[in-house]
């Protein structure tokens, strides 16, 4: 997975590189980009049910990935921007979660 995860990070930044884009990558912009590319995720699942939005056609799951893709590539632009690790980031995130939501053991009424 990290090897696929490097491979497409390294064509996306030839991608932006090779249209001169970086200049236009400051944070905040990315960012921006970000969070307005999650309202147009959320926009393919507005006003469905949350039975409806489990049960989406083709054409529904495409337009979703599109947008989900979008925030991905945001994502790595930001990272690269901000000199982070994204698969290392979300490791230390994991386990920040771990600790904070640890695992709650049922005790049965015997107990």
């Amino acid at each position: 997975m990290a090897d696929r995860f490097d491979q497409v990070r390294r064509k996306l930044l030839q991608f932006r590189d090779q249209r001169d884009w970086a200049r236009y990558h400051d944070p905040k912009n990315l960012a921006e980009a970000v969070s307005i590319e999650s309202s147009e995720l959320l926009e393919n699942l507005l006003w469905k049910t949350v039975a409806e939005s489990r049960q989406l056609n083709g054409a529904e799951i495409q337009a979703i990935g599109q947008e989900i893709s979008d925030i991905f590539i945001y994502l790595i632009y930001l990272c690269e921007e901000l000199d982070l690790d994204l698969m290392e980031e979300a490791t230390k995130k994991l386990k920040l979660n771990e600790n904070r939501f640890p695992i709650k053991i049922e005790r049965s009424a015997e107990d």
